[in-house]
């Protein structure tokens, strides 16, 4: 379990052998600075590019969390770490120019952000304040299938947005983590039956790619709902 911590991230869970830190997304003048002096010119001028102070603070926060957790994990100097893109906008460390063999995942929602790391890269992570919406089917026909349709319709009150998010940060964390980002539509596919009607991990294949298996956790808590996606090593073996 990773030891680093900070005035605004911590350790929050250990699962499967990734750990997830919890970054508190707090307002605070001092704490940015520092976050931003973690920083590359690259990122300095990614951060500068966003149009809302929350958005900068955010992605400062997460970022410098991100970099001080894997100069941690990879022995390296904050220096030596960048990051590339993959084909739909998905991260990857280097460290001097030379791929890292770790694998991360960021989300953020409200005042939470959580960061996923673990020794492969196909992981995916997100978290969902709960927030109430005046048109939660609305959306929901959008982004779910029939089966999570029907479910979200017999739902009532807390209940009902207890389930919209649930649903919503499962199938996010598997988009995330087969690193499709906006290509994949999450009205595709549907998360597993037993974890429908509460079952809190199982095994999923997406529709369009049934050779992969996943293994999926709803992680969600008081304060928002989670839930971590990553491809099982069993098979990944020489891919």
């Amino acid at each position: 379990m990773t030891k680093t911590t900070s005035p605004w991230w911590s350790p929050w869970r250990e699962v499967d052998g990734a750990t997830i830190l919890h970054v508190d997304l707090t307002p605070d003048a001092e704490l940015e600075v520092r976050a931003l002096s973690l920083l590359d010119d690259e990122e300095r001028t990614r951060w500068r590019r966003f149009l809302s102070e929350r958005a900068r603070r955010d992605f400062a926060y997460c970022r410098a969390a991100l970099r001080a957790s894997l100069c941690e994990r990879l022995g390296c100097e904050n220096r030596a770490l960048s990051f590339g893109y993959g084909e739909h906008g998905k991260p990857f460390a280097t460290v001097d120019g030379q791929c890292a063999r770790i694998g991360f995942n960021v989300s953020h929602s409200g005042r939470h952000g959580l960061i996923a790391i673990a020794a492969q890269d196909c992981l995916g992570v997100d978290v969902e304040e709960r927030v109430a919406r005046r048109d939660l089917e609305g959306i929901g026909s959008l982004v779910y299938g029939p089966a999570e349709r029907r479910l979200l319709t017999t739902a009532e009150g807390r209940e009902k947005v207890h389930l919209f998010y649930r649903l919503w940060s499962m199938k996010e964390a598997l988009i995330k983590a087969i690193g499709a980002g906006f290509s994949l539509s999450p009205s595709r596919f549907e998360v597993p039956q037993p974890m429908l009607h509460g079952a809190k991990t199982g095994e999923f294949r997406f529709p369009h790619a049934p050779s992969a298996a996943w293994r999926l956790h709803d992680l969600g808590e008081q304060r928002f709902a989670v839930a971590l996606a990553y491809r099982l090593l069993s098979q990944s073996s020489g891919s």
